[in-house]
């Protein structure tokens, strides 16, 4: 069995297969919003859970220290990234977003949250179900790109802020953080005794020719930063729950251990499965998918530069999100635009934090054929109603 990526699937098998984001689109809907690849399971994923699923693996999840993910998980980072990880500094997880409430309760004071714009929606949300208040802050342009408004932060920290929640690699903007960008945010965290809470989800998906340089890599950082990471986004497996937690210091790592079992579950044994099997076997397979991302990427430059040339945006560095600034459209509604009138569904600026009205989310992990169409529906909507 070949380990190549397939991203050749009919809409008819994507819709069957049930997953969100197909199944909220109407039938006659190209779905280009929620962060989910269209493509078939990464074989050696596939292969690990038919043997799992064989053994009758549905019980509770056993000690992590009985398994094998956290030493594959270590293996991934430390050989992918070059950072150095302890298997004994890994957490286990459901998913992310569980895993950044619990090091907001756990080792962050109950002080406002800055969240750098624009940001996965999620992020808003997650800060005040912890009694905290979201400072957003807003990235600025350097000429060429957005970037970190780090004079925005060092504000935001002298008025009280005491914690960065940090999206690194980017979403939506597909930024890979430069050197320059961390180390900066790093001063000024230490300068104001904060700290950094780095979801690196998207670390896997940086595109070729950029290399992810983890925030926990940077010297000075390990006694306040926290790191998250998993599969699920790479490898296209969110509904399996397993994400894992990375400790900067042993400080941290024992107050999260610390904590009643029901504040930090979720994690899946059939999704610490399928995990251990991508970090371990799967580097072939995602190769592939950086790869197809790649042309992804390029073919959607061209198709932009065809049949919306108004539109402006910077392709990603990595990730398979597009950040478009639809307002040359002139449409108050793009995102809804294109849905009703294009039949492709996206995901709406607006949700992303103040002021991002007009700018729309685009994925385009799908097959070359399906993007077209997709920008097709987009062209039809917005040169037809703009």
């Amino acid at each position: 069995m070949h380990d190549t990526p397939d991203f050749a699937v009919s809409d008819a098998e994507l819709r069957a297969a049930g997953s969100l984001k197909w199944a909220v689109a109407g039938p006659d809907v190209l779905p280009a919003w929620v962060a989910e690849m269209d493509v078939r399971p990464c074989p050696p994923v596939t292969r690990a859970l038919h043997e799992a699923v064989g053994r009758g693996t549905f019980g509770y999840l056993p000690p992590p220290s009985t398994l094998r993910l956290p030493e594959t998980c270590a293996a991934f980072v430390t050989a992918r990234f070059g950072l150095p990880v302890d298997p004994r500094q890994i957490v286990l997880s459901g998913d992310v977003m569980g895993g950044i409430r619990l090091v907001l309760d756990t080792v962050c004071e109950p002080a406002p949250v800055i969240v750098p714009l624009p940001t996965y929606p999620p992020f808003l949300s997650v800060v005040p179900l912890t009694g905290r208040v979201a400072v957003p802050v807003a990235a600025v342009s350097d000429g060429d790109r957005m970037v970190l408004d780090l004079d925005g932060i060092a504000r935001a920290l002298a008025e009280g802020a005491r914690t960065v929640l940090l999206s690194q690699p980017h979403n939506p903007l597909g930024r890979v953080f430069s050197e320059a960008e961390l180390t900066g945010l790093r001063d000024l965290v230490l300068r104001h005794g904060a700290r950094v809470i780095s979801d690196e989800i998207h670390a896997p998906l940086v595109l070729p020719g950029v290399r992810h340089l983890p925030y926990a890599a940077i010297e000075g950082t390990a006694g306040h930063v926290t790191t998250l990471v998993s599969a699920s986004k790479a490898w296209n497996m969110p509904g399996l729950k397993s994400a894992q937690i990375i400790a900067g210091s042993a400080e941290d790592l024992a107050a999260r251990q610390a904590v009643p079992f029901i504040a930090n579950h979720g994690t899946s044994p059939l999704g610490a499965v399928a995990a251990t099997a991508a970090y371990e076997h799967g580097g072939p397979w995602l190769d592939g998918v950086l790869g197809h991302l790649a042309a992804q990427r390029d073919r959607f430059s061209a198709l932009l530069a065809t049949h919306l040339p108004d539109l402006s945006w910077q392709p990603p560095e990595a990730t398979y999100l597009a950040w478009v600034d639809a307002r040359p459209t002139g449409l108050d509604d793009p995102a809804g635009a294109a849905h009703e009138v294009g039949r492709v569904l996206l995901s709406d600026g607006a949700d992303f934090g103040p002021g991002y009205a007009g700018f729309v989310r685009i994925n385009l992990a799908t097959s070359a054929e399906r993007l077209e169409r997709i920008v097709q529906g987009l062209a039809h909507a917005w040169t037809a109603a703009g």
